[in-house]
């Protein structure tokens, strides 16, 4: 059917005519924005108190116990000379080719077994006194993928605030120094006072090598009554120092 307009004249034909449906906008997802880079997360059984890292790493599976200074042993170490220096003091070098690492320890401290270490040191007499290792694997090609030294230690320290046998942690120092081949080796000592074994030493080292996180723990005791002396020091920054990879 067809209309004619009295003044255009000619027909306007509307029969055919389609109604054009409404613009209908087409849905966009919205656009995905990168996450803010994280570092790394060391697997659960790498993180220790000792974690390393300690988690760490870290400081990470905790360190295994080790034992504890009973009453005669602390009194045996009061009877000590002055210089507060255990007697049988020289160092030995001890290798695990199997693990890959290497260290020095006292010759006197025999290696002991015990479940989750993988080496572990104990002066004969002072089971408190003693120096382990954990080697764990990990999702890192270097520590530094982890964190900074500072990081790590403020990880192993909360980690070791967290037990219910710590009394205080407190922070002396955290580093770094180059080891084998340029390996990155985080270096952390701390003040740690327990109700198992009581005030304490601690230092710790730890480096990723080979995706295999390698933690050293060294526990001395550091009594206000009988602090650390300067010799006794002077060979656990010897041990400390020594830890690397092969």
């Amino acid at each position: 059917m067809s209309l004619v307009c009295p003044r255009c004249g000619p027909p306007l034909a509307l029969a055919g005519r389609r109604r054009r449906r409404p613009h209908r906008a087409r849905a966009v997802a919205p656009k995905c924005e990168a996450s803010p880079s994280r570092p790394p997360l060391l697997t659960r059984r790498a993180v220790s108190a000792a974690t390393l890292l300690l988690g760490a790493l870290p400081f990470p599976a905790s360190w295994p116990q080790l034992t504890v200074a009973s009453a005669s042993e602390a009194a045996a170490a009061e009877a000590q000379g002055e210089s507060g220096v255990p007697e049988g003091l020289e160092l030995e070098r001890y290798t695990d080719q199997e693990q890959g690492f290497t260290l020095l320890k006292p010759a006197s401290w025999p290696k002991v077994e015990k479940a989750g270490a993988t080496a572990l040191f104990q002066q004969e007499g002072k089971g408190s006194n003693n120096i382990g290792v954990v080697v764990n694997p990990v999702r890192l090609n270097s520590l530094t993928e982890f964190g900074t030294p500072q990081f790590v230690a403020d990880r192993l320290l909360q980690a070791e605030k967290k037990k219910e046998s710590t009394k205080s942690a407190e922070l002396i120092s955290a580093g770094e120094r180059s080891g084998h081949g340029g390996l990155t080796v985080y270096e952390i000592e701390y003040a740690l006072d327990s109700t198992r074994g009581g005030m304490k030493r601690i230092f710790s080292a730890a480096f990723v090598a080979s995706r295999k996180l390698y933690l050293l723990n060294i526990a001395y005791s550091d009594a206000k009554e009988k602090p650390l002396g300067s010799q006794t020091r002077t060979v656990l920054e010897q041990v400390l120092h020594s830890f690397d990879s092969l």
